[in-house]
């Protein structure tokens, strides 16, 4: 037994710490936090100083009695979580929960995971930190709060199922605003002109009119003007100037970098960085500091003289502007300056590189460069053309990294040709492009990041789960649009002639970006009408610096909670007893058969239309399509929506229609459901086209084998190409061509599938449902029916029993509803059939 027991929350981090302790010291893994609040109540106790109830989980129970025996037998326990906030908290469960003795627990914090690390936290232990602890004990009690007292109140007025969340809800408040910008938004025209000049040696270059023409004729008339003009330099200035580096990476800069870059959604960005923190291959990966500690400035300042020369350095400090820089010791670095590059992972190693060039560059000389601004006038008018550019002169910082730029429109200057003044000028032609005048972009993940932290809202621990959950709450989703393609002028001017021609542009497109749902706007429009503080940006930013206030010792966090509670409580039970219900209902006119009202609104089953007053025992209604919203959907898109389902007749003896579904629209042959491809209009669907459909469906389906007189099918899915057979589905790697399979490869892969299948099985009592097999990453997991329990590494699944299972299963498995309210569903249900009849 090891004398010093060492309890960091990450099995990899464990597995790193070890390779520098000694044989006295084991060390363990907590797995996160061995307590949290139970999921299925609120578990504040708001008459007692908002007192959490915390609880081990299930999953939990033989980890901490494990690390209990450990902890027990040990002379030191040195508590090693994460230095932020979070960390802090854990360690203070561990500390509780293990009943510690205060006289041999020690906690320490380490920036990196180097051995020097390491053992400088050993010889400099500290307490645990009960103001970082209330820190995230606020944020962790507040957020509940707010969760259980606004959920319940959306599933009265909205909709059942829905639920809020303090920075999650005001992060899709960002994204419903923007969209509703854009929608708003009235694209204005202007014509911008660029001309096209060669020196006197012969060289071209291009100058720009330096305003814009509001209408075709006054383009027109501009070029006129230049039919047969004199050009000349009329002003030429040259001037050195100086580019510097940007500030090594804090959690949210490396989050928009990796997105530019390396097109990494936050949540994978976050993961990666993780594992090389715990790989010992950067620092700690939450921050909002962008300071460097000497060391690590001597490290870079050697490794750039090194592989650049002594010219290329330039030590310099960055200062962080983040009010609330919380326990952010340094910037996102790499532990070893001299590591170009690392062997792991490829998106790991592409992160890791982005963060060394960042941190190198950081730390490097000035890029110089010499900017030439030319001013060109013609004889015969008084506008000017303006050309810049740019001569590199030194590299500097550039030679290893350039930080990217969310505006698609940016144009890099370039080079000039060497000019004097009065030099003349040749033109070779003039051109005036319409351009439209663009709204906002929509948010990327990366810029909403962004926009966050701009307002003060959130800390680095916070932005990628608030965007993950925002997205699988389906409050916001990822754009798929392509598109829609637009029509401009230009009008050119060469060899003495204007010539005209209409070109296409592409305007609209929202691929990745983050696009409110209808669900999410009415959510949005509900609690900025009722609940205004929670949705307020200030209100948020202030309660983020309330948080800062906690974690240094100069508030009281009960008291904080006592203040926000006072107001927000009597504020949900007004909202809950007087507030309106809200679907969203939109009128969108009148339909021209009938004279009824038509709108759309939420309806139980998502977004609906309906032709009919609300009263009406002859409305019709239908279902809005997936690329169809309640807040942009015209009259003549949702009347037209009642004009499916649409019989097209029948083909090989079975019906044939053409339809609009809660997955999109969709061609039905007999019981056969065809998905319409991506872009296709269900109106547009004829006979013709749905049999090309169906045949295409029948070919894909018809068996390619068979194996114990079941058929094998084939298909390529979201993961790749796959079989299918007796239910199983397949997948086909790689050592198979999968255009040719034969029967030995199709034998094989189902054969070897059927035995992984028995091999993963741990336990299965068949007369009891219960199933226990063996799950990704080494975890298990208990099945009955739709019951899913995920266990935790660290638990023996082979030595559970079944009455331990059946104790695990009635934990988890839903409260059953109580007689009273069946007799209420049944009186209900009795109510609505007599009204009915």
């Amino acid at each position: 037994m090891a004398k010093n027991l060492v309890i960091v929350e990450s099995p990899a981090k464990a597995k790193t710490i070890e390779k520098f302790l000694g044989s006295d010291f084991q060390v363990e893994s907590s797995y996160g936090h061995i307590v949290d609040l139970p999921s299925k109540e609120m578990a504040i106790d708001v008459e007692n100083g908002f007192t959490p109830k915390y609880e081990v989980s299930p999953d939990k129970k033989a980890l901490v009695s494990k690390l209990k025996t450990l902890s027990k037998n040990a002379e030191t326990v040195w508590l090693a979580s994460d230095e932020d906030r979070e960390g802090e908290a854990i360690s203070w469960h561990l500390a509780e929960e293990l009943k510690l003795d205060k006289a041999k627990t020690k906690r320490i914090v380490f920036h990196e995971i180097t051995k020097s690390a390491i053992l400088k936290a050993i010889d400099n232990p500290r307490e645990i930190n009960y103001d970082l602890v209330n820190a995230q004990q606020a944020r962790r009690v507040l957020d509940r709060l707010v969760g259980y007292e606004l959920s319940p109140v959306l599933w009265r007025k909205i909709k059942s199922g829905l639920s809020a969340g303090r920075v999650q809800s005001v992060a899709v408040r960002l994204i419903v605003e923007r969209e509703r910008e854009i929608q708003d938004f009235k694209p204005v025209a202007t014509f911008s002109v660029v001309a096209e000049f060669t020196n006197e040696s012969g060289k071209s270059f291009k100058a720009r009119l330096p305003k814009n023409f509001n209408t075709k004729k006054e383009a027109e008339d501009f070029l006129q003007k230049n039919i047969g003009s004199i050009y000349k330099v009329s002003d030429l200035e040259t001037k050195p100037t100086k580019k510097s580096p940007a500030a090594p990476f804090t959690t949210s800069t490396l989050q928009q970098e990796a997105a530019r870059k390396l097109y990494l959604p936050v949540g994978i960005t976050m993961q990666l960085a993780q594992r090389l923190y715990e790989a010992g291959l950067i620092t700690y990966m939450r921050t909002d500091s962008v300071n460097l500690s000497a060391e690590a400035m001597k490290a870079a300042e050697d490794e750039i003289t090194r592989s650049y020369g002594k010219e290329f350095s330039k030590p310099r400090s960055f200062v962080t502007k983040s009010k609330g820089a919380q326990e952010a010791h340094e910037a996102i670095r790499p532990t070893d300056m001299s590591r170009h590059s690392v062997n792991v992972e490829r998106d790991q190693a592409r992160l890791y590189d982005l963060i060394w060039k960042r941190t190198l560059a950081s730390q490097m000389s000035d890029a110089e460069l010499e900017r030439t601004n030319v001013k060109i006038e013609a004889n015969n008018h008084s506008e000017l053309f303006a050309a810049t550019g740019e001569v590199l002169l030194f590299e500097g910082f550039l030679k290893v990294y350039l930080e990217g730029n969310d505006d698609d429109d940016e144009e890099q200057e370039g080079m000039l040709p060497a000019m004097k003044v009065g030099e003349k000028l040749q033109n070779q032609s003039i051109t005036a492009t319409e351009r439209y005048s663009r709204p906002a972009a929509r948010y990327t993940e990366a810029s909403l990041v962004k926009k966050l932290e701009e307002l003060g809202i959130g800390r680095p621990s916070t932005y990628a789960p608030t965007i993950s959950t925002i997205i699988n709450r389906n409050y916001v989703e990822k754009g798929n649009l392509d598109g829609q393609e637009r029509q401009y002028a230009q009008l050119t001017l060469e060899s003495g002639k204007i010539n005209q021609k209409t070109l296409t542009e592409n305007t609209g497109s929202d691929k990745g970006k983050l696009v409110p749902t209808d669900i999410g706007s009415i959510v949005t429009d509900f609690l900025v009408k009722n609940f205004e503080n929670i949705l307020d940006y200030n209100f948020t930013a202030r309660v983020e610096q309330d948080f800062d206030e906690i974690a240094e010792g100069n508030r009281n966090w009960a008291n904080m909670m006592k203040d926000f509670y006072a107001h927000f409580h009597p504020n949900v039970k007004e909202v809950e007893a007087n507030a309106d219900r809200e679907s969203g209902e939109r009128i969108l006119g009148k339909d021209p058969k009938t004279g009824k009202p038509v709108s759309v609104r939420l309806g139980k089953f998502g977004p609906m239309a309906q032709i009919g007053e609300p009263d009406d025992d002859d409305k019709q209604f239908a279902s809005l399509r997936q690329d169809q919203n309640i807040g942009n959907i015209t009259l003549e898109e949702a009347l037209n929506l009642f004009l499916l389902p649409k019989n097209l007749g029948t083909y090989k003896g079975e019906d044939v229609e053409v339809s609009n579904g809660r997955f999109g629209p969709y061609v039905r042959f007999g019981k056969t459901f065809i998905s319409l491809p991506k872009g296709e209009d269900p109106l547009d669907v004829t006979m013709v086209r749905a049999q090309e459909l169906i045949d295409e469906k029948l070919k894909a389906d018809a068996p390619i084998a068979t194996y114990k007189g079941e058929g094998v099918q084939k298909g390529v899915g979201r993961f790749g190409p796959f079989i299918k057979w007796n239910g199983l589905f397949i997948n086909v790697s790689r050592k198979y061509n999968f255009d040719n399979l034969s029967q030995s490869d199709i034998v094989e892969l189902i054969e070897d599938k059927l035995q992984k299948d028995i091999d993963k099985v741990i336990h299965n009592w068949e007369s009891e449902g219960i199933v226990v097999e063996k799950a990704r990453w080494g975890r298990s997991v208990i099945t009955k029916g739709k019951i899913k329990i995920e266990l935790s590494k660290d638990v023996d699944a082979s030595k559970l029993t079944l009455d331990q299972v059946k104790d695990l299963i009635e934990k988890k498995a839903p409260a059953k509803k109580t007689a009273a309210k069946k007799t209420a569903t049944k009186t209900t249900a009795k109510k609505a059939t007599t009204k009915k009849k």
